[in-house]
């Protein structure tokens, strides 16, 4: 990740970029994560950035800090779960408008889902 959009504030990005890693599991619970500073340096920015980051990840529970050690993704499956549940809608919701925006119903919307070959799309 270092293709920022200069029209959302980086640690909003840096923010959503680390939640689609855990809730992926790209980033499993227990997983160490990098310090500030090798952080930034990685991402080419401020490590305040990265601090204010980091910060609301762990104030919403998706890290945790263990003086002395480090950060960690949190274990708490509950949140990972309910936030990859509500991305899952919101994707789905987008596609679905996407779709009805071409005409088609949601019954067609269906028929294609299901007619899709699952080795397609792997």
């Amino acid at each position: 990740m270092n293709d920022f959009n200069s029209n959302i504030p980086i640690y909003i990005q840096v923010i959503k970029s680390m939640k689609m890693d855990i809730i992926s599991g790209k980033l499993k619970p227990g997983d160490k994560i990098p310090s500030v500073r090798e952080l930034a340096l990685s991402l080419s920015v401020n490590p305040n950035t990265i601090q204010k980051a980091l910060s609301e990840l762990e104030r919403e529970g998706f890290l945790v800090t263990e003086r002395a050690v480090g950060r960690y993704v949190s274990d708490n499956q509950e949140l990972i779960e309910e936030s990859k549940n509500i991305e899952i809608d919101k994707r789905v919701e987008y596609f679905v408008k996407d779709m009805k925006s071409l005409g088609l119903t949601l019954d067609d919307i269906k028929n294609h889902i299901n007619n899709l070959k699952e080795d397609h799309y792997e």
